[in-house]
């Protein structure tokens, strides 16, 4: 994966395995109309009752290579406890500038993991501070120029929260979910052999309760599975007949 081209889409979450959730098959999609994308994680996941950080290291990086990713980075933050602070604002900002995407994709609002609010917070903040020019980043000791993308979406993840967009990824559902079963450690399979306690996700019916939420999405908009995303500001169209 090359780190050095500018993105189209940036995904920003906070877990190995969020992106996959919450956006796997827009990402698989848009790799396959021959968009650019990446995902940066913020942290490990090194909190998480299976696995250790480095099997899920290696189970993100299987999982890029599913989805077709350019790019997958991890900033080292402390899982559970980063902050929406001034250090850790300017690492989002520098990644931000570095992959200068049009779209950028973080964690939901609100949801029953208190990560992902702080961190689609924290994202939300960088993405409008990235776009300062007197905020000072840097690049292999090159100053890095401001960058605010046109459009930034947050995920719909384990809360129920009303969409403000459905993307119908029903020709990708598969491949969705084979990039989550990548994290052989995090979800339901029968070949990953550890003495590791059960966990809400680890669970067969994980991956059930996953695809229900996709058939819901994806029946509103006459399609078999879709992925919900919310936006902070009104949307726009400039063709009312791209609309399903």
């Amino acid at each position: 994966m090359n780190e050095d081209k500018q993105l189209d889409i940036l995904v920003i979450t906070v877990h190995p395995d969020d992106a996959e959730l919450g956006c796997g098959g827009t990402l698989a999609k848009q790799v396959a109309m021959g968009r650019k994308v990446g995902v940066v994680d913020l942290t490990r996941g090194e909190l998480g009752t299976r696995g250790t950080p480095e099997i899920r290291k290696a189970e993100a990086e299987n999982a890029a290579a599913i989805l077709g990713l350019s790019v997958r980075e991890n900033l080292g933050m402390r899982d559970g406890f980063f902050q929406n602070d001034e250090p850790h604002k300017l690492q989002v900002i520098h990644a931000i500038r570095k992959y200068r995407p049009e779209i950028i994709i973080t964690n939901a609002l609100h949801d029953r993991h208190p990560d992902h609010g702080r961190a689609g917070d924290l994202v939300n903040d960088a993405v409008f501070l990235a776009g300062l020019r007197k905020i000072e980043t840097s690049e292999d000791g090159s100053s890095q120029a401001p960058h605010r993308p046109r459009l930034m979406l947050q995920l719909i993840q384990d809360n129920y929260i009303k969409p403000d967009i459905v993307v119908d990824i029903s020709d990708y559902w598969e491949q969705k979910i084979e990039a989550i079963k990548a994290y052989r450690s995090q979800f339901f399979n029968e070949s990953y052999q550890a003495d590791e306690p059960e966990t809400y996700i680890s669970k067969p019916d994980f991956l059930e309760y996953i695809e229900s939420r996709a058939r819901e999405y994806g029946k509103y908009i006459g399609a078999k599975h879709g992925e919900g995303f919310t936006c902070r500001r009104l949307l726009g169209v400039d063709d009312l007949f791209v609309l399903k």
